[in-house]
This record gives C-alpha cells, structure tokens and sequence, in this order.
C-alpha cells in the first residue's frame, strides 16, 4: 500500500496547511486540511483510519501532537480543504484541545493544521487499512482508534513531510 500527499513539495509541506496559511478557526488553529490519495490497498480492505502527528512536538510539548484523525474513510482519496465539509468519515479530537481549551466538537473533530514554536518538525501521514469499519464517534481520541483498530489491520502507509517556524 501507498499512500502520497501532493501537499508535499520536495518534502516540505506548503504553507497553506499550517501557521502560515489563510484559514483559522475562531481560536486560532490553522484548519486548511491536506490533501492525500491511497493506492494498491491489500484485498479484504473495508476501510482505512488515518493519523497526522508531529513526533518532534515532544520537544515543545511533551508528547506526540495529534493533528488530524480520520475512521471509517472508506474511499482512497481525500480532497485539499475537505476536513471542514466531509460527513462520509468519521473525525477525532486533535491535540489542539489541549492548547486553546475547550472547542466546539467541528473544531476539535478536525483537522488542526501544523505550527511548530521551536524547529523544523517532521510530519507523519500514517494510512492503516482495516479489515472493518471501527465503531467510533466524532471526536474520538487516538487511544480509542489504537485500540479498536487492534487486530484489523492489513497494512499501513506513511508519507512524511516537514515544516519550519
């Protein structure tokens, strides 16, 4: 399995889906989500979970920062900018919350865009294909979708990129 982002240019991310693009929410976080395509999924795939971290965010947070989580995506394309309309999948909480405080559940169930406070980051878009849809609900954390997707996955992808401060 495959997974590419033509958000990626010569491994950088383009401006546009972090601090230094044009759309925010109310509290701030960059929500111009990326864009990514799946290709040569194993057979017995009937959906796919996706994850965007930040494992460098541990040096200015302390932990793993959780930028955008998808269940239950059940096509192998998802389309620039499509986090703030999509309602075939399901959206978990991203790690923003734990920064801006509470958010409205379309906020937090989003993606919430790359804005590193110390360093060049690298980005990991990690696509697991599964052997079942998960039963979660908008909002959902990454230890739920870690734990529910135990013993369904067929394969996994990961595409990485980088952004600077």
């Amino acid at each position: 399995m495959i997974v590419t982002s033509s958000a990626i240019k010569n491994g950088v991310f383009e401006d546009k889906y972090g601090k230094r693009g044009t759309e925010f929410s109310p509290n701030g976080m960059p929500t111009y989500s990326i864009p990514f395509e799946i290709k040569d999924a194993p057979e017995g795939t009937k959906s796919f979970a996706v994850v965007l971290e930040d494992k460098d965010a541990i040096t200015a947070s302390g932990f793993v920062w959780i930028h955008w989580l998808i269940a239950n995506l059940e096509r192998t394309s998802v389309a620039e900018n499509e986090s703030q309309s999509a309602t075939d999948y399901v959206q978990g909480a991203n790690s923003w919350a734990s920064v801006l405080g509470k958010f409205e559940l379309d906020e937090a169930s989003a993606y919430g865009g790359m804005a590193p406070p110390n360093c060049l980051h690298r980005y990991e878009l990690i696509v697991y294909a599964l052997d079942s849809k998960l039963d979660l609900k908008p909002g959902f954390r990454f230890n739920d979708l870690h734990f529910a997707m135990q013993g369904h996955i067929l394969a996994q992808a990961v595409v990485m990129g980088t952004y600077d401060v």
